[in-house]
């Protein structure tokens, strides 16, 4: 996603040039081009999928609606599954219009969780819960912080539901040391990502994620907390920015590298 304006075979070659070892890949990209065929690229290339992302989007009432969803995933899962990648992200979904139920939609995530999990760990992948920043909660992810998705997960078995450490959405959290502490304890840490928080955010705030150094995220003390908790995975880097994806995507990518190795080793 941090250099979406590449094709998948301009992503690879870049990434294979930059010496880069893997790639988290979005579902979107990947069905454009072809799953079977993207499964293809990517392994021949010799590139680790890292991630796939995304699932989610579980707290919708209506039964129809929540069926739709529940199949999408198990969708998602199989496409994991396919592109060789044992963690499908998961954005559980916000509140459905109306509701101001938070807590229901937080137990309707946890049914969505017990339904899919044992399909995905029959196919060999994993479920990482991705808690994103408060001003998500309304519309995308009613799971905040990182104690709350640990709260879900911590139902099912570490090998079939875990967690996302996201720089960009856990930054601002005083208990996020404690948080990283509990989801290394339980193995459970199944992804970890990096994106800065600049200011001002731009109008609806999705796509406002800052390259690495350029704001408030302290990258190396992030990195230092979850090594200490145990993890030893890749690290992606995952920036929605209109700025960035308004140039040219080699570059882009060759600048993200050098951010990373600046800011995040």
């Amino acid at each position: 996603m941090t250099v979406r304006q590449l094709s998948l075979p301009e992503l690879v070659n870049g990434l294979l040039a930059a010496g880069v070892p893997g790639v988290g890949l979005w579902r979107e990209p990947v069905a454009e081009f072809g799953l079977q065929a993207a499964a293809r690229l990517v392994r021949e290339a010799g590139l680790t999928v890292t991630s796939l992302c995304r699932g989610g989007f579980f707290t919708a009432i209506d039964p129809a609606e929540r069926a739709r969803a529940l199949a999408d995933n198990r969708a998602a899962i199989d496409e994991a599954a396919t592109l060789g990648t044992d963690t499908l992200v998961l954005v559980s979904g916000g509140l459905p219009p109306g509701s101001r139920d938070l807590a229901g939609a937080r137990e309707r995530i946890a049914d969505a969780l017990g339904e899919l999990a044992p399909y995905a760990a029959e196919r060999g992948v994993r479920l990482a819960i991705e808690a994103l920043h408060p001003m998500y909660a309304a519309d995308r992810c009613v799971v905040s912080t990182l104690a709350q998705a640990l709260d879900l997960a911590e139902r099912f078995p570490a090998e079939q539901v875990g967690v996302v450490v996201d720089t960009y959405h856990l930054w601002w959290d005083d208990a996020v040391a404690e948080g990283i502490r509990r989801a290394g304890a339980g193995g459970r840490i199944h992804a970890f990502q990096f994106a800065d928080w600049v200011t001002p955010l731009p109008a609806g705030v999705l796509n406002g994620r800052g390259q690495l150094g350029d704001g408030s995220v302290d990258f190396r003390w992030f990195r230092s907390q979850v090594e200490a908790a145990g993890y030893r995975g890749p690290v992606e880097v995952e920036l929605f920015n209109d700025g960035l994806w308004a140039r040219e995507g080699h570059e882009v990518l060759r600048e993200t590298v050098a951010r990373y190795r600046a800011h995040g080793r």
